[in-house]
């Protein structure tokens, strides 16, 4: 079952709908610039950005508020919302299957047992993403020893170990929830579950970049081998991909991606779901153009919404949420538009 219609865009049409997609994302990153509890306007995060201040205190209190608070921030949900969305992509295309997401394998509440796990230990921050990463590895690797010892090749049995292997990481979460001291170490583990950037810095942008950029530019590089998957394994091979190691490589790429944004930003579910049919029904099915659209609007949605949460209230809401909110009616929109055209 397919929820988008691709358009039968031409190369122009689709080069000038990446060029606006890119400027909207360069006027939303001006735009988050600006926007916060110490507001400050377009004309002045511009004139800090190209270092035109003449040196007041009010200029000092921009640069340090752009460069060491909203800047890295900013990076860090350009990062999270692009490898959220190419590992999403990246996934339903080896799957071929649109309800697949980052989290299919297990990687999300492995990373979220690794976090939860640190917390209770009260371990330092860089532990905590470190345990975050290494947990949602170690979750798609069990899933895959274990379909290994079921010695069978069908997708549906790897889906199934990585549904087994979820469920036994939300419970092992549950239980360190469980034993948690209720007083600070409980909502500390909650809140991180529950996603946010709030306190995002340059280190998180940096550990972000790395993993999004190189497995975004591995997937890339074997975008056409990797359209193949979706014609099916004995279509791939008779076409020359060699579709065990193929597959291998993308759920690799697409693991490491999601396991450096959940240790960085928590978990945010819907982006890698959502975003990939945005960007097919606006942008048809060419592989490569489908990918940049996916990681510019992956972009823009996770900024988006990060803008709205830390700006809706006086407290903030975590982001995990907002992404539920907003995505979960939308989606199921594009369900009820998919069924729709089915029937006209």
């Amino acid at each position: 079952m397919r929820f988008w219609r691709a358009p039968p865009a031409a190369d122009g049409e689709g080069r000038g709908l990446l060029l606006v997609s890119a400027l909207a994302l360069g006027a939303l990153i001006l735009a988050s610039l600006a926007l916060g509890r110490y507001p400050l306007s377009l004309g002045a995060v511009v004139e800090t950005l190209i270092g035109r201040g003449n040196g007041s205190e009010s200029d000092a209190t921009a640069q340090t508020i752009i460069f060491m608070v909203r800047l890295p921030r900013i990076a860090t949900a350009v990062m999270v919302g692009a490898g959220l969305s190419i590992a999403g992509a990246a996934y339903q295309t080896v799957f071929r299957n649109p309800m697949a997401s980052p989290s299919l394998l297990g990687v999300s509440a492995g990373a979220g047992f690794g976090a939860s796990l640190a917390l209770l230990l009260h371990l330092p921050t860089i532990a905590v993403e470190a345990a975050a990463f290494v947990g949602g590895l170690a979750a798609v690797g069990a899933s895959y020893l274990a379909a290994s010892r079921v010695k069978s090749q069908s997708l549906i049995t790897l889906v199934l170990c990585g549904m087994v292997m979820s469920a036994l990481f939300q419970a092992l979460i549950s239980l360190v929830k469980y034993v948690a001291d209720p007083v600070d170490t409980l909502a500390t583990i909650t809140f991180w579950l529950m996603g946010s950037l709030a306190k995002a810095n340059g280190a998180d942008a940096a550990t972000a970049a790395a993993p999004v950029v190189l497995g975004g530019a591995v997937l890339f590089a074997l975008r056409w081998r990797i359209s193949l998957l979706a014609l099916g394994d004995h279509e791939a091979a008779a076409l020359g991909a060699d579709v065990a190691r193929l597959r291998i490589i993308v759920i690799l790429c697409a693991t490491a991606m999601t396991a450096a944004t959940v240790c960085v930003a928590g978990i945010v579910g819907w982006v890698g779901l959502l975003v990939p049919h945005i960007a097919r029904m606006l942008f048809g099915m060419e592989p490569g153009r489908v990918m940049v659209a996916t990681a510019t609007l992956g972009a823009l949605f996770v900024l988006g919404v990060d803008d709205v949460a830390r700006s809706a209230s006086i407290i903030e809401i975590p982001l995990g949420v907002m992404t539920a909110v907003i995505g979960a009616p939308f989606f199921l929109f594009l369900v009820i538009r998919a069924r729709s055209e089915q029937w006209s």
